[in-house]
């Protein structure tokens, strides 16, 4: 057993300098922990025996559910809402046309059997969250017109397609199938995913916002979650993963407190289930048998990026307005990963008879989709004219915070304020704290020492940002929690010695508050409070 624990931690800690690697030579870190599971495999280097696909279908699958609980609860709607429609419709109809392209393609040029033709073309019919985040975050693609968002959204939402198509077909070959099920997977998979997804969603974010959980616990308690929103709808014939991704996309746009423990959580929990995902695979692999299925995985791979994907994508798009440098983008940024793999994985589990090792044949595609569309989806968007830099692409994710070394203030100087008359060199500013500018209605001076302030003016300070502090957080409370607040002033509210209010959203706009503001119903506070 510590030999186990002595080769999983010295796997873990390769995977860590493998990141930092990759980073520095562009190659996507999820084909490095592959190639380390390569390495550590029957036909590599060290030589580990693992053929036990049963066991890595479990884990995997528990690894696919935390990867696309976090892909949901890392997506912001109000970044991906004006593309919602386009990316779902990728999302869904792409990848049932994308299947059935490559499907027939395999089929009539290749000569594999029809069913087998479209199973491979399910299983390799969605694009891979993990590696498409990887990248745009890596790399920092500042995509134009919410491309990023758009890509974003729909490789989170895309795999429970692929996933239902690949059951059904199964479900079709499958020798003790009856063909009186498969209209009840169509109906099933999608209904139930969403039904238990948005039922999941609706209580466990109630329980979050309204029964205060310790510390900790909450985490424990949206770990619980994800793994109840896979478990229902599977029991009935529903798809797990779209209940998965409906949980994590509702939670992480909704008001629940101490969001920030649990982005730190699961984006530690989900860099060590990629790690899991990928090294898994490629120790399952065995390398020697590439060379021999590598004409048909590069057949395969040329009827998904230049054929299948790219018809679907233009197809889909015309419907709403899209430029045509985002459509050839967005048609050669569909990199096939974890989830093509696990699901290839299923087939071999299922017993269900194939003519050609779909297992292989799939890996070699993925390795090459991460390999040659990864590494040039940076160059491409260069040379598509697709990159702005006046965008920021962390801020499609939900766990994006700017933090700047500085930040702007203003101080608006009212009637009797004590700066009001005064010039700049008579007022005490705080230490580290300039002013940068006066705002004068619609004039904007330039300060100096001998400006002299007036009522109205707006003074704009400059001073260091708070990055963190040992004891404190910010805490959001909802008024509506409390059902005395509203109607009440700050003063007439008991706070906790130790929590101050440092101020009040309301609607889109932020209230400064004193000791009179008025608290309404739908108001937010942000308190500093002790831990």
């Amino acid at each position: 057993m510590e030999l186990n624990f002595l080769i999983s931690a010295v796997v873990v800690l390769l995977c860590v300098f493998a990141n930092k690697l990759s980073n520095k030579v562009g190659v996507p870190v999820l084909l490095a922990f592959i190639l380390l599971g390569m390495l550590f495999g029957s036909d590599g280097i060290v030589k580990i025996p693992f053929d036990n696909f049963k066991l890595a279908e479990v884990l995997c699958t528990i690894g696919l559910i935390f990867i696309m609980f976090y892909g949901g609860f890392g997506t912001k709607w109000s970044e991906a809402k004006p593309v919602a429609f386009k990316s779902i419709l990728l999302a869904s109809a792409g990848v049932i046309s994308t299947a059935f392209i490559t499907g027939l393609l395999c089929h009539f040029v290749l000569g594999i059997g029809i069913l087998e033709s479209l199973l491979i073309g399910a299983v390799l019919s969605s694009t891979d969250a993990a590696s498409v985040f990887s990248i745009l975050r890596s790399k920092k693609l500042n995509l134009k017109y919410r491309t990023a968002s758009m890509l974003e959204l729909e490789s989170g939402a895309n795999d429970p397609f692929a996933y239902m198509m690949t059951i059904i077909l199964l479900s079709v070959m499958g020798l003790e199938s009856s063909f009186n099920s498969i209209p009840y997977l169509i109906f099933a998979q999608p209904f139930f995913g969403i039904l238990f997804g948005a039922v999941v969603s609706y209580l466990s974010c109630w329980i979050l916002k309204h029964k205060k959980l310790t510390p900790g616990f909450d985490t424990a308690f949206v770990l619980a979650v994800a793994l109840l929103a896979y478990a229902l709808p599977v029991f009935v014939g529903g798809n797990g993963f779209l209940s998965v991704y409906v949980v994590g996309l509702f939670l992480g746009n909704s008001s629940i407190e101490n969001k920030a423990p649990l982005v730190n959580f699961f984006d530690g929990l989900t860099s060590l289930m990629q790690m899991m995902i990928f090294f898994l695979l490629g120790l399952l692999s065995f390398p020697s048998k590439l060379p021999e299925i590598l004409p048909i995985s590069l057949a395969i791979a040329f009827f998904l990026t230049f054929i299948a994907r790219p018809l679907s994508v233009f197809g889909l798009l015309s419907f709403g307005k899209s430029h045509h440098p985002q459509k050839m983008l967005v048609s050669l940024s569909g990199l096939r990963g974890a989830a093509s793999i696990v699901f290839s994985v299923l087939v071999v589990v299922s017993g269900v008879p194939v003519e050609n090792d779909i297992f292989h044949i799939v890996f070699c595609i993925v390795l090459l989709s991460m390999g040659l569309q990864g590494s040039l989806l940076p160059y491409i968007s260069r040379k598509l004219d697709m990159i702005d830099d006046s965008e920021n692409v962390l801020r499609t994710f939900n766990d994006y915070i700017d933090e700047d070394e500085i930040m702007f203030i203003s101080v608006e100087v009212k009637e009797n304020h004590e700066w009001s008359g005064k010039s700049l060199k008579e007022i005490s500013l705080p230490p580290d704290t300039v002013v940068a500018t006066v705002l004068r209605g619609e004039e904007v001076i330039i300060p100096k020492g001998d400006t002299v302030l007036q009522d109205g003016d707006s003074v704009v300070l400059t001073a260091r940002s708070f990055k963190s502090a040992s004891g404190v957080e910010l805490k959001e409370i909802h008024a509506y929690d409390r059902e005395h607040w509203p109607g009440k002033t700050l003063s007439e509210i008991k706070f906790y010695d130790d929590t101050i209010v440092v101020l009040v959203k309301r609607g889109e706009n932020v209230v400064i508050p004193d000791g009179n503001t008025l608290v309404q119903e739908d108001d937010i506070l942000v308190v500093t409070q002790k831990i």
